[in-house]
């Protein structure tokens, strides 16, 4: 009896160690990203679509598609990543969501703001997936 809960236990370690092996690589590129300085204003109308593919895997890919109208960032609606489920934002660490993150950035007119904490390689791949729209709307 204690041979097989050994062996499950043996076989989950393993298992976690894999998973490691696999997204370390993902989980390191995205965790060293680095934004640009977007300007939030003056931005050309319409509907542009970013986003954020990783070099070493897809795991973490995301996309965003973001609305501007009069300039300015009307909407935004994540299409790959943390993908809102029944309409209502997905919660990451501490209850918050991507959405409030964006809403910070666009209140600020800055993508330089605090990343949600426990959920920090999320966040950047959806920052940067949403700088990466407002830089076409910028063009």
């Amino acid at each position: 009896m204690w041979w097989i809960l050994f062996a499950l236990l043996v076989l989950i370690a393993v298992g976690l160690v894999m998973a490691m092996r696999v997204d370390g690589p993902n989980r390191k590129e995205a965790s060293q990203l680095q934004f640009e300085n977007v300007q939030f204003s003056n931005l050309k109308d319409g509907t542009y679509v970013g986003k954020w593919e990783g070099c070493t895997s897809h795991i973490r890919d995301t996309q965003v598609e973001v609305q501007i109208a009069g300039g300015q960032v009307s909407s935004f609606r994540i299409l790959k990543g943390a993908v809102p489920k029944n309409g209502q934002p997905v919660k990451l660490s501490k209850g918050r969501t991507i959405d409030e993150l964006f809403q910070t950035a666009i209140e600020a007119k800055t993508l330089d703001v605090d990343v949600i904490s426990g959920a920090t390689v999320t966040s950047k791949t959806h920052l940067k997936a949403f700088e990466n729209a407002l830089k076409q709307a910028a063009q």
